[in-house]
């Protein structure tokens, strides 16, 4: 993996926080799967957490909550599921009660939905707008429920960019997610389309890699710009700044 050819003094440097694959180019694709949480926004409100808590108990009688569960990176039910086995409970068990803890946890968010706050990731307006307007197929790609991810979107003012979403449950992994992104995008713009991920976690980079998608890293999550690069995405980012200053 090189950096970009900076030699020429004729071409602009990169940012400093900016490493893009020599030849690739990250503003060139038909269609880009968003992840949601890190990537387009934090949220700064519990919704969502006691959108589990609530689950949890109301289905299962389980009084606990994810702390110590890995969230970055992981899928709703992928952290349930986590949970419930922390609790001694069957996988068999945990599917029987899937299809009612996500009723219970997306009727919870959607009552909650005011209490909302998410916050846009820097210059991801100004990012998602300039590809939306150069008529770029836009599409979440979450492990988010569907509809506690769309309520997110909602909230930040964003959702009418994205044209579809591709969500946790009934799909678990990561890479399922993805895959499913990239197929629905290539049904809808032809087989030779071409799909980049964005996402600010390594499973991210790991997944859109198994999916064998290209895929952009942004350090606007929890882990760190080097971090990410040393996991190899074909271009990383500190943030959407950096990522419209380099094209």
């Amino acid at each position: 993996m090189t950096t970009l050819d900076s030699s020429s003094e004729d071409q602009p440097q990169p940012p400093v926080g900016a490493f893009v694959c020599s030849g690739f180019r990250w503003n060139q694709a038909d269609a880009y799967l968003f992840d949601i949480d890190g990537t387009l926004l934090n949220s700064r409100d519990p919704v969502h957490y006691y959108a589990f808590h609530h689950a949890l108990r109301k289905v299962f009688g389980v009084e606990a909550t994810i702390d110590n569960v890995p969230v970055q990176g992981n899928t709703d039910i992928g952290i349930l599921r986590a949970v419930l086995r922390r609790e001694g409970l069957a996988d068999v068990e945990i599917n029987a009660g899937l299809p009612q803890m996500v009723e219970h946890m997306c009727a919870e968010a959607q009552r909650n939905a005011g209490q909302m706050r998410p916050e846009l990731c820097p210059s991801i307006l100004e990012l998602i707008s300039t590809l939306y307007s150069q008529q770029k197929l836009l599409i979440a790609a979450s492990g988010n429920l569907e509809t506690i991810g769309w309520l997110k979107l909602e909230s930040a003012g964003i959702r009418h960019m994205f044209s579809f979403g591709s969500f946790s449950y009934p799909l678990e992994y990561r890479a399922d997610i993805f895959r499913q992104g990239v197929h629905w995008a290539r049904q809808r713009l032809g087989t030779d389309a071409s799909v980049y991920v964005v996402g600010d976690t390594p499973a991210d980079i790991e997944a859109a890699k198994m999916v064998g998608v290209p895929v952009i890293a942004v350090a606007t999550g929890i882990f760190k710009f080097e971090d990410l690069l040393r996991l190899e995405p074909d271009a990383c980012f500190a943030c959407g700044t950096d990522m419209l200053a380099t094209t």
